[in-house]
């Protein structure tokens, strides 16, 4: 792990999946506390600042789906990677659109858990640098491309992490098309659409119509492109 001993909590009413993971994390120099369902999780979350959240999808009572929604709806944005034992793109989508960072199908590969959470600590710790104007326009809104702060007339906008990273992308350089590819996490195999996912979520906070943006537009075949008006 690059970030040192970060905080993990892994939910998944699983024994043996939380026993695995948590082994294996403690060997990568994480800090890990498990929970075996979302109300499990909730109490420890209520006592304890996590970096990370490792969530199953497939839990009884609230699933994984619902307790990160829930999490959004409550302005906690703490990243969280789902695990589902669907590969089914509609299940993946829908993670990305509850406000999830990231997906892994089950059966996968723990060193690939590993690199994803890597990704998604490190993109968070260290932004990216920023071009010598700090702070883009477009609108209401003002965007911190070094904090990844978003703003509309003084009040933050609460973004997910890679949220974030993809207005830091755009705005580094407002006006020209940015490639889908050069949207997708870096590290990892993420699909096109799941970058679609994430510039329709932007879209439901930036636009005021997000099926006719004005500043985060679509162009066709090629990628997209953000607007300072």
């Amino acid at each position: 792990m690059d970030q040192a001993e970060p905080h993990i909590l892994v939910v998944d009413d699983d024994e043996r999946i939380r026993t695995l993971l948590a082994r294996f994390l403690t060997g990568q120099s994480c800090r890990v506390t498990t929970a075996e369902d979302a109300g499990d999780a909730a109490a420890k979350m209520a006592a304890i600042s996590f970096d990370l959240l490792v969530v199953d999808v497939m839990m009884p009572g609230q699933d994984g789906f619902e307790f990160v929604a829930g999490l959004r709806q409550r302005q906690n944005h703490v990243p969280v990677i789902l695990l589902t034992a669907r590969g089914e793109a509609e299940d993946r989508i829908r993670g990305l659109e509850t406000g999830a960072d990231d997906y892994l199908p089950k059966p996968f590969e723990p060193r690939e858990l590993t690199l994803r959470i890597n990704a998604i600590l490190k993109r968070a710790a260290q932004p990216a640098p920023a071009p010598p104007t700090q702070i883009i326009r477009f609108g209401d809104f003002a965007f911190d491309l070094v904090r990844g702060e978003l703003k509309r007339d003084g009040h933050i906008v609460p973004l997910t992490t890679g949220e974030a990273q993809l207005l830091r992308i755009l705005g580094r350089t407002p006006g020209a098309t940015v490639p889908r590819a050069a949207l997708s996490e870096p590290g990892t195999t993420a699909e096109s659409r799941a970058v679609d996912v994430q510039i329709t979520r932007l879209r439901r906070k930036i636009e005021s119509d997000p099926r006719n943006p004005r500043y985060l537009q679509t162009v066709w075949g090629e990628g997209y492109v953000l607007w300072l008006e």
